[in-house]
């Protein structure tokens, strides 16, 4: 499975009721450090497929959930779990950082 692009319409049914954890990432076309994780996360979304869901939110198509979620500054990262985030980070780091954060968070 590949990550997920979610919407500010998509939001709730993708991240909040989704019955696995999600990571969210808000990111943006023109950041440089979301790029950088890209790959890493698309591997990651096909390594935890049908465990764990990888969302990517384009920040500035869907600014609501941005918002909402207290962004602001990008790549942030956001583990929900039972609708709650249970852990976030800010920045781009390695896989295998990611990798080690995710499995700490769920």
């Amino acid at each position: 499975m590949s990550t997920v692009a979610v919407t500010d319409a998509t939001f709730d049914a993708e991240v909040k009721n989704s019955d696995i954890p999600v990571v969210v990432d808000f990111w943006a076309e023109w950041c440089g450090p979301c790029k950088q994780i890209g790959p890493a996360l698309e591997e990651l979304a096909t390594q935890y497929d049908g465990k764990i869901k990888i969302a990517k939110v384009d920040v500035d198509n869907n600014p609501n959930s941005a918002a909402a979620m207290g962004v602001r500054g990008i790549p942030a990262l956001f583990i929900f779990k039972d609708g709650q985030v249970v852990s976030n980070r800010a920045g781009a780091a390695p896989k295998a950082a990611l990798e080690s954060w995710i499995n700490d968070s769920i």
